[in-house]
């Protein structure tokens, strides 16, 4: 979105810069990366102080920067007290000045590839932005929110937490419409007493929605399954169970040619793609659930499926040597590595091998 330093400093309540009508083109918060015409904001944090490379970004373009204490520049800088909170209240107040409608995204894996998926399905019938990468925490999803394209009708942003209350914070700034919860599991869960308290911050999407907002939940997993009980307004769920209204049948892991991938049917629309595994399968039909929201039809769908690939890293099929790797490696802990062991088990082959990193924020759960 592109505002004038006028609307920002009177969003923020701070006095008006030197040049208060230049249009703001973009939002940084990393001197690495800024652009002419962004607005940076100088972050603290645990290793650098983004006030420290103030100089630098002004050298690069920078139209102003926000900042908490006199650095100089004084004409091309917003005070604040606290630049992070003027981050997070400025992407609040640019969402209520947009008025699209978002699509939040949260879970203990696959979060991205949901995002993504569910854009790309959305984005057949209207214009769609998403989240950029996995921007989905305290600092990433206001920059989203700021980097939305003014005619988008729907944002697809995913939120993430490592501890209880992060949810329900990012919520309080995003409003989302429709809330899609994929699973809950171990990650994390070193900030936890247990899985259940894993699954009460994941809950916090659903309690955020209010009787309003539309809720998506994976049928296949019990606690997510459970969170329909405490929502009001109108729930979708989604998977192979027998409980969810778009549900895949007759599914086959490997596509007609018996390359890696998925079939399945929805209802009478018969679906294929060159993902893989039961959990893509339940990525896919978290896409096309909210499709429906939005009043897509399934058969409409059919290309959109047949066409995506996996992101980098992230079930990324590569060919060396007549060897298949499926690379996973952005990330890890044991809910993804078990899907990803799954589609190696289930891929034929005469040899199999699995190449494990570690994996954090474990905590007791972790092997000894």
């Amino acid at each position: 979105m592109k505002f004038s330093l006028r609307a920002v400093a009177d969003a923020l309540g701070v006095s008006l810069p030197a040049n208060p009508d230049a249009m703001i083109t973009g939002w940084s918060v990393d001197s690495r990366t800024l652009q002419p015409g962004d607005l940076f904001f100088a972050l603290r944090g645990a290793v650098d102080d983004g006030h420290a490379h103030v100089a630098e970004v002004f050298e690069k373009g920078a139209l102003a920067a926000v900042v908490e204490e006199a650095i100089g520049f004084e004409g091309q800088v917003l005070r604040v007290d606290d630049t992070l909170r003027a981050l997070q209240q400025l992407a609040a107040w640019a969402r209520r000045e947009w008025r699209g409608d978002v699509v939040a995204v949260t879970g203990s894996a696959g979060k991205t590839t949901t995002k993504d998926v569910i854009a790309e399905m959305l984005a057949t019938e209207m214009a769609t932005a998403k989240t950029q990468g996995n921007l989905n925490n305290h600092v990433g999803l206001p920059l989203s929110l700021l980097r939305l394209d003014e005619t988008a009708r729907v944002a697809v942003l995913e939120m993430g937490m490592n501890h209880a209350g992060e949810i329900r914070e990012l919520a309080a700034i995003a409003r989302p419409d429709v809330g899609v919860v994929t699973n809950v599991g171990y990650a994390h869960i070193e900030n936890f007493e247990s899985i259940e308290g894993i699954a009460a911050a994941k809950r916090e999407l659903v309690e955020a929605l209010g009787d309003r907002g539309t809720t998506v939940l994976n049928a296949d997993d019990e606690r997510v399954a459970a969170f329909a009980g405490g929502h009001h307004g109108r729930t979708v769920l989604y998977g192979q169970s027998p409980d969810a209204q778009v549900r895949a049948e007759d599914v086959e892991y490997a596509r007609g040619d018996g390359s890696p991938g998925v079939r399945f049917r929805v209802g009478a629309v018969r679906f294929e793609s060159a993902l893989t595994g039961r959990h893509s399968v339940s990525n896919v039909l978290a896409g096309i659930a909210v499709a429906g929201v939005y009043g897509i039809a399934p058969e409409r769908l059919r290309e959109t499926v047949r066409q995506l690939t996996p992101g980098k890293m992230r079930g990324e099929r590569l060919q060396h040597n007549g060897v298949l790797i499926f690379n996973d490696c952005y990330n890890s802990n044991p809910d993804a590595v078990r899907a990803m062991l799954e589609v190696v088990r289930d891929t034929p082959a005469r040899r199999r091998i699995a190449v494990l990193g570690e994996m954090l924020e474990l905590g007791r759960w972790a092997e000894p």
